[in-house]
């Protein structure tokens, strides 16, 4: 993932204009869905099979919990699609800065909803190992990704808005929106 960020970033920065933004963001969405969706596959296979520290809870109150946080991350998505015309990842990059709604309490809720539902799949699992690895491992290279990528890239493609919507509102822990 990192080398990934890195190139990208030093790719973008080397003319940074709205059309190379575009395919080069397409170029880096799709490394880092494959290598995060790879990643996911195998983690969520070892957290079903390996039973060393397991979570004294029960299976529900993750289920119960990835249900919460999965109809978050799918209300992110449409809110997206809605308001910025476009969709996660390179599937269809947003035409506008999706700014209302959860987006005013922070810049990256699908983030944070795509983090907290793997967290609750590992309580589902009753996984200790899958929490961690979602913890140390996968969300600080998402983090890298978002800091070191993705904030670049909506800046060279939105300009002002995205630097005065990105001074408002912070990056993942949801604050109140300033009225």
């Amino acid at each position: 993932m990192f080398p990934v960020v890195w190139i990208g970033r030093r790719v973008l920065d080397g003319r940074p204009t709205i059309n190379r933004a575009h395919w080069v963001t397409t170029v880096v969405h799709f490394a880092v869905m494959a290598l995060i969706g790879s990643a996911i596959i195998e983690a969520v296979q070892l957290g079903q099979t390996w039973r060393g520290w397991v979570i004294p809870l029960p299976a529900e109150v993750g289920w119960l919990l990835m249900m919460a946080t999965g109809t978050v991350v799918v209300l992110t998505v449409l809110n997206l699609a809605w308001r910025g015309l476009g969709a996660p990842f390179a599937i269809a990059l947003s035409r506008r800065l999706a700014i209302d709604w959860m987006y005013a309490w922070t810049r990256n809720p699908m983030v944070l909803g795509g983090l907290t539902f793997l967290v609750a799949l590992g309580l589902w699992f009753r996984s200790s190992l899958f929490v961690l690895w979602v913890l140390v491992l996968l969300m600080p290279a998402i983090l890298v990704f978002v800091k070191g990528y993705e904030e670049r890239e909506l800046e060279i493609r939105f300009g002002a808005s995205y630097l005065e919507y990105k001074a408002r509102t912070p990056m993942l822990w949801p604050r109140k929106p300033e009225e």
